[in-house]
């Protein structure tokens, strides 16, 4: 399996999972939570929004835009899809400080996001680091004549 597609399908599960987020924050629901149990003290904490937005919607906003560079197998399309997926493990290494250290409580839903954007970063770095460099013929000096 090539990174780009495996790529594809750990921003399809992110998705999912930031999209169940989405959802419950603006239904008003605790998610569902059968193993850390601290789902709902999470998603309803200061932190669930920054500047008014749910961070889960960032996060399903982040997913979308992922998928979308991985539409572009060139330098810019890995250059793109590297720089996003690693704001989103920046981003999601924050959330996970504040998980533990302020709010005192996990949720599971968002570990498994945490997971997926951490998968993300490694694929992204490894697919633009070992890409053929392409060479502009711009760039490139003519002989003299």
């Amino acid at each position: 399996m090539n990174l780009r597609i495996a790529s594809a399908a750990v921003a399809t599960v992110g998705l999912g999972i930031a999209a169940y987020l989405t959802i419950v924050h603006y239904a008003g629901e605790s998610p569902v939570c059968a193993i850390a149990h601290g789902c709902a003290t999470v998603q309803k904490s200061g932190y669930a929004e920054v500047a008014g937005v749910p961070v889960a919607l960032l996060g399903l906003l982040g997913y979308a835009a992922i998928l979308v560079s991985l539409l572009r197998d060139d330098e810019l399309g890995r250059t793109a899809t590297a720089l996003l997926t690693l704001g989103g493990f920046a981003f999601s290494a924050w959330l996970t400080y504040v998980e533990v250290a302020r709010i005192d409580a996990i949720c599971i839903w968002c570990v498994g996001s945490a997971i997926c954007m951490t998968v993300l970063a490694i694929l992204s770095a490894v697919r633009l680091i070992a890409a053929p460099v392409s060479v502009s013929s711009s760039t490139v000096p003519r002989a003299m004549t």
